[in-house]
Order: structure tokens, then sequence, then C-alpha cells
């Protein structure tokens, strides 16, 4: 379960561990008599570059640094007592003196453009334990890695391009990478412990985010976040803490792949017995991936019509049968049985075996098995040979196994080549957490966390409560079978807050999937809806162009 708990909510199956002997694990390993310089003070290196998106170059400066952090409750006055009264226990303030967090980040500013009036948007993956590498490199960066769309890409030498679908064009970018990924480290008394959960992590970010502000001078600019995936949840999280603990409004929440609450996952939602909603969000998904591969008994040629009837037979009579269990009359069972096969393609013996409720990893198993392949669950457009044909579920994700290779090896020489960044360090871009934290206090870090999944709804429903212009956006692919696009919906439209605030939320669909971006034309499509969305919102009278 934890494995897959890993598969759902990362943008990569690779995981990068430290290579034995380098001497930044050295100095992890030993962090306590000698922390390593990049472990215990903030450094950057600086750069310059130029991208062309519309037609319009535009100069930019790079920085890419790492800022330090610390848990919940510490005092930045410690050092202060520290130096003015010898001897004193400074470090007991918060009772966990030694966690400290080295957070990796590369951040773009528009050269032309006045600091107060330019937005900044802060952007990061999910996981747990995914750097930021893939939409740095694959989205909004000014350089972008090449990959196939639905195939894998070959083996290196690879392309690294111009990318004319970046953001600069709108907004100054930030690209976080969570603790203990990326070139950031984790050091101290029980820093997994401190900054590997749901609000743990929260409140690295929260720290991270107002000390760049300070940093950098950038109180004063439009502001947004970005999250893809698990990065969703951690977003309804961070603006929650920022705008209530911090007093930081935002002006935008962007959210591509979202995932708020883990009842809804259908990664083996069987073990949850009597949540039936995940079987219901997902079974557009598996409509719009039988489209995609010609699986369906009757071809329909307009996927959008398709799945809006999709979507009301789940939400309708599919639930209405699900909910009823065992007493559900077995002739309306065998109608059930009959549209599922129809808009699923899977046999319909398959369906009644499986009781109307289909999981995710069989689906991604079963839907291609007469081929000998294995459907995508990031993306499900991909496919790869099966590894084992006697399994009960699909043993890997093919779109991972196609495109990560690439992303990792270019960003590796992009981060040294050109942001100057990285010698003799280890780039982790995911790192394996097997016991992260998800009790979640929903009421804010000093609250009591709840003993279920999390489920950060309240979260970002108590964010635009209290800033009642906060603006959302939520970007899904009709093919993510890791956080399907429906379940996204389904959560906007539950979220607890006055129904007048519902005009606050728009919704983005695409024919890609999970990493949305991997399809050039979604990619286009997403660059200009989060273009568009940042223009009207960020209470500028002229967004995206150069302020006198």
């Amino acid at each position: 379960m934890k494995t897959r708990l890993m598969l759902l909510l990362s943008a990569s199956l690779l995981c990068l561990g430290p290579a034995p002997g380098r001497a930044d694990d050295h100095a992890d390993a030993n962090h306590a008599a000698h922390p390593a310089p990049h472990l215990s003070q903030p450094i950057e290196r600086t750069s310059s570059g130029s991208a062309t998106v519309g037609g319009k170059s535009i100069a930019y400066q790079a920085v890419a640094g790492t800022l330090v952090v610390h848990p919940h409750g510490w005092d930045d006055s410690e050092d202060t007592v520290h130096q003015e009264i010898p001897g004193s226990d400074a470090h007991a303030i918060d009772g966990n003196p030694d966690a400290t967090a080295s957070m990796f980040y590369v951040a773009y500013f528009r050269k032309d453009a006045r600091p107060e009036t330019r937005p900044i948007t802060f952007v990061f993956n999910g996981g747990p334990g995914s750097s930021t590498v893939w939409v740095h490199m694959g989205a909004f960066g000014p350089r972008r890695v090449v990959t196939n769309d639905d195939t894998h890409t070959p083996a290196g030498p690879y392309r690294l391009i111009d990318n004319p679908q970046s953001l600069l064009d709108v907004t100054d970018l930030v690209f976080i990478d969570a603790p203990g990924t990326g070139f950031g480290r984790i050091n101290g008394k029980d820093k997994e412990k401190q900054f590997w959960g749901v609000d743990e992590d929260g409140q690295a970010f929260t720290a991270f985010i107002t000390r760049f502000l300070a940093k950098y001078g950038r109180y004063n600019s439009p502001k947004y976040l970005f999250g893809e995936s698990y990065g969703t949840m951690r977003a309804a999280v961070l603006v929650n803490d920022l705008q209530n603990q911090e007093n930081i409004d935002f002006n935008g929440v962007i959210l591509l792949s979202q995932i708020f609450s883990y009842d809804n996952s259908v990664d083996e939602p069987t073990q949850n017995p009597g949540m039936d909603e995940p079987f219901v969000l997902a079974l557009p998904t598996y409509a719009a991936t039988a489209w995609y591969h010609h699986k369906l008994p009757q071809q329909p040629t307009d996927l959008k019509a398709f799945l809006a009837e999709v979507e009301h037979f789940a939400s309708t009579d599919y639930l209405v049968a699900l909910q009823q269990g065992a007493g559900l009359p077995a002739a309306d069972r065998d109608r059930i049985v009959e549209r599922l096969h129809a808009y699923t393609g899977l046999p319909a013996d398959y369906i009644r075996r499986a009781d109307l409720r289909i999981d995710g990893g069989e689906f991604s198993k079963t839907l291609q098995a007469d081929d000998g392949m294995t459907t995508g669950r990031l993306d499900t457009r991909f496919s790869g040979p099966v590894l084992d044909p006697l399994s009960k579920e699909a043993g890997y994700d093919p779109q991972s196994a196609s495109i990560s290779s690439a992303y990792v090896s270019l960003f590796n020489d992009y981060v040294r080549k050109v942001l100057n960044y990285g010698d003799g360090l280890t780039y982790r871009a995911e790192i394996d957490i097997p016991h992260w934290n998800f009790h979640h206090a929903a009421g804010g870090p000093d609250s009591a966390p709840s003993d279920g999944p999390a489920n950060v709804m309240p979260d970002l429903a108590q964010a635009m409560k209290t800033n009642p212009t906060l603006k959302i956006m939520l970007n899904a692919g009709y093919f993510d079978l890791a956080t399907p696009y429906y379940e996204g919906i389904y959560e906007m439209r539950h979220l607890p807050i006055p129904a007048a605030l519902q005009k606050n939320i728009e919704f983005r669909q695409y024919q890609s999937g999970h990493m949305v971006y991997a399809n050039i034309p979604s990619l286009t499509q997403l660059h200009d809806n989060i273009a568009d969305f940042i223009r009207r919102t960020d209470n500028q009278p002229a967004s995206g162009s150069p302020a006198p």
C-alpha cells in the first residue's frame, strides 16, 4: 500500500538515491558534528538568459540556490540569544533544535519589470518525495525537455530546446524542491518527523515562501501558487497557512491533476469497503482511455460529448447501484454490467466478477492484456509490455518509464552548465519516503490532527472564505488515472464554501494525462489558459508588459 501511495502522487517512478562516497552525502551523515556549508547556509548562483514567448524576447536573471528553513515553532531570535548569553541553551525554544531543511530552488526574474508590480508564481510537484524537475523542465521553465508524445523516448542524447510555452511572459517563476529532494537536504534531530508529513511539509513551504519574499523584496507583488499532483494537496494547506498564519493573501492558486482527499483514490479502493466514490470518479477516465485505445464496442467520434454521458451515468445510475451493495436486484446488476462494458471495453464477465467495482491498477493491467500490453497510469495514452502476464495489477507505469531518463539527464546537465550550480552534489529527482505522516490538522498547525486519511478540502475552503477574492484554477487531463479529472471536479463542487464563492473556481480539461504538458498541444493550451488566468486576477491594469 505504501508503494501504491507513492505511485499515486509522483510525477515519476524514478527514485534517485545518493551516490556512494559523494562529498555531500558524507556531510549529510555527519551533520551534527560538522555541518556542511550547503546544509547550514543559504547559497545562490546567478546567471542570465532569454526566452522567446509569443514571438517576444524576454531577458531574465536566473537564481539557483537554497534557503534554510526550520520546523513550525522555531524562533529566529535563538541565534541572538545564543550569542548574547554564553552557555545558554537557546535551542530549547522549540524542542527540536537541530532540525533544518536546506530547500533548493530555481527562480527566474524578468529583467525589465518592476518587482512590486510583476506577478510571481511559486511552483512545485508532489510525490510525496518528488522534486520539481518535471514541471520545471517539461512545462514552464525557459528550456524544455523533448519527449515522445505517447511512446517510449529513446535513450540519449536527448534534446533540450527553448520553451515558447514558458510562463515568463506573465509571471516570474520560482521552482521549489521539497525538503530532502533535489539539491536540498534535511538534517538534525528527528529530521524526517519534522519535515515529512502533510502539515510538516506545509510549514516548511510556508517558511520558504516567507523567507523568499523577504529576501527578494516581493511581498507586494501579485502572488500565485502552482501545485501538481500531491502538490495540489500541498497548495491547499499552504495557501491557508500563508493567509491565516502569516497574513499574506494570494491572488490565485493554480492546480494541476488534483487530489484533496485520499478517500477518493482509485488505487486499491477495495481496501476501504463501503466507499464507492472512487469507482464513480474514475469511470470517465476509464472511458476516455478505452476510447483512446479503440477498445470500446462502439467508438464515439466526439470525446467530450461521450465523457459528459459517462459522467452523468457515473453520478446517477452507477452510484445508486453501488450504494445498494448486495441488495442490488439481479436484473439491475446485469444492466449496469452492460453499461460498464460499453463505457470501458472491459469484458462483461470481468466486470461481474469485480462486483462492478473496477480498481485502477487492475484496469491498467486488463484493458490491453490481450495484446500483451500494460496501460499507463500517470498517462493512459502510454502503453508498455506486460511485466507479469499472471499478475492481478500493472507492475509499473509505462509513461514514467518512457520519459524519466530524459528529464533527469537533461536537468543534471542544464543545472551545472547553464545555472552554474551542483558541482560535486547529487541531484535527487525523487526520494523514497516510506513513513510520510498523512495525519492532518485541518484547522492549522496548532490544531489536533485527524486520525483518518488526509483531506485538505477544509483548508482550501477556509482560505477562500477568509480571502473571498482568492481565485482557483483546476487543470486536469482526461487520461490521468493517478488523479482522475472527475475526482477534482467532485472535490471542488463539495468544498464547504458559500455557493457564491463557487464562481471563484474555474475548470480546464485537456487531451493529455497527469503531466498535461507531456502533450505539446495540451501544453500550449495550458500556457494560454494560465496566462489568461493571471492577467485577469493580478490586480494590474496591463499584466504581461514591462512596468514603466
